[in-house]
């Protein structure tokens, strides 16, 4: 068994994010046109309106916090918060948001799945990644009372100095993992398993969110129009306020527009012999 805990939680790790890293620029290169999360919401958007947003809610918190709670070395905040009262803030704010997504990703599958309309246009991919949330989140929830009886904190430093060693490239013992409970081992390597089936999803659309948060960096977009309401022939470059006269504008709305003058354009190429 040594063997098979080593390959979950010392080689399985780094297959998953090799795949997740390397299939999501591919996918990116190659299909871009897939790069999409399908919404459903022309189609019903009663129950849409309230899972979507409990679950998203949910799960952005739920999100960051591991990110913080898995790696953040304990002399960060080991001057000022023990590692027990880490691990019930965590029991704590994770178990609200928790709900928040369980109630959210519930009514999403209830809709994929018992609406016929949603169902009959949704690819099997869809209802397989809600699933698959589904079960993850679960048991996630499982762990919960084991948590608040290891109030010691004992379990989440295990935890977190397996995933820092991951990250930074350094040795794993995983005989300290192995003797943890069934639902945190489950937990730890189903959600290895989402990053491993995440280019192959709808799931690639979580890249455009975070993304998104270049558009308050970028420059401004200039636009370029035709201003409404003006004859042809005035909103030429060169003129300030591409405003016609007030003939023509009062009478724009009953006479035909004065057609633009021509202007020639004098070619400086210069012929070269063939």
């Amino acid at each position: 068994m040594s063997g098979f805990y080593g390959f979950l939680f010392q080689v399985y790790p780094y297959v998953c994010f090799t795949v997740f890293l390397l299939g999501s620029l591919i996918r990116f290169d190659q299909n871009q046109y897939s790069w999409k999360s399908d919404s459903s919401q022309m189609l019903r958007a009663g129950t849409l309106r309230w899972g979507s947003n409990l679950f998203h809610v949910g799960i952005l918190f739920l999100f960051f916090g591991h990110m913080v709670g898995l790696f953040t070395p304990h002399s960060v905040y080991g001057p000022f918060m023990t590692a027990g009262t880490k691990q019930m803030l965590a029991v704590v704010a994770g178990g609200f948001a928790g709900l928040l997504c369980f109630v959210g990703l519930t009514l999403l599958l209830h809709r994929r799945i018992f609406d016929e309309r949603i169902r009959h246009t949704s690819h099997p991919t869809d209802i397989a990644v809600l699933l698959v949330l589904w079960v993850q989140l679960v048991v996630g929830l499982i762990t919960l009372p084991y948590s608040w009886q290891h109030a010691d904190g004992s379990v989440m430093l295990i935890l977190a100095d397996w995933a820092q060693r991951i990250v930074t490239l350094r040795p794993v013992d995983a005989t300290a993992l192995a003797a943890l409970p069934w639902p945190y081992l489950f937990h730890v390597v189903f959600g290895m398993t989402i990053f491993l089936l995440f280019p192959f999803s709808r799931l690639v659309h979580v890249w455009s969110g975070f993304a998104t948060i270049g558009f308050l960096f970028r420059p401004y977009q200039v636009v370029r129009s035709r201003r409404l309401n003006v004859p042809a022939g005035y909103d030429l470059p060169g003129q300030p306020a591409a405003v016609p006269p007030r003939s023509v504008a009062a009478s724009g709305a009953t006479s035909r527009p004065t057609k633009a003058p021509v202007v020639p354009v004098v070619s400086k190429i210069q012929e070269r012999p063939l």
